[in-house]
């Protein structure tokens, strides 16, 4: 019998803290790769602020590029787990049928802006910082809540995204051995 790698999906809003997570993850599971949603170049992409006032469909998105690259890894038996750092969970036809299990971490807004802030405080001028506020607050904001709306219902295991990594990534390991029984 041919062993397959487990595909998880690890689905949050914009600095909810799913990267940081991911590679934290990676490292306490044996035998894991992780494939990053952020990496890729997709064609046709769409605006993210038009995609969520024009109806948020999901498979607008062509994601060929990942399901391509999930495929091959699905081939690899030396894996245990692939890790996608997703955003849509199983709502993208393309990649819903890989996930295993998805799980959506669940970070309160404000502490998902302070850390986009953070994070790209030393490449934006503050000019520029204020004009990705101002963004956020007038067509923005409904990106992420759209995220909250679907992706997290959609999700298998939602997690406290305030909590600390390490917290977050034990409740992941649980869920992972609770669904391996």
């Amino acid at each position: 019998m041919i062993k397959r790698p487990r595909v998880l999906s690890v689905s949050g809003v914009s600095g909810g803290g799913k990267t940081t997570t991911i590679k934290h993850l990676i490292h306490r599971l044996d035998h894991a790769q992780a494939l990053y949603f952020d990496d890729y170049e997709f064609e046709n992409c769409p605006d993210i602020c038009d995609w969520v006032e024009e109806g948020a469909d999901y498979n607008a998105w062509v994601l060929s590029p990942l399901s391509t690259d999930i495929q091959l890894l699905l081939k690899d038996q030396s894996l245990n787990y692939i890790v996608l750092d997703y955003p849509f969970a199983y709502l993208n036809d393309a990649i819903r049928d890989f996930i295993d299990l998805a799980f959506y971490i669940d970070t309160p807004l404000d502490i998902a802006m302070a850390r986009r802030i953070l994070r790209n405080e030393q490449k934006h001028a503050m000019d520029e910082l204020q004009i990705d506020l101002q963004n956020y607050l007038a067509r923005g904001r409904a990106a992420y809540l759209e995220m909250k709306k679907t992706v997290k219902v959609n999700s298998d295991v939602i997690i406290q995204g305030d909590l600390p990594t390490d917290l977050i990534v034990d409740r992941m390991i649980e869920e992972l051995q609770k669904s391996a029984v």
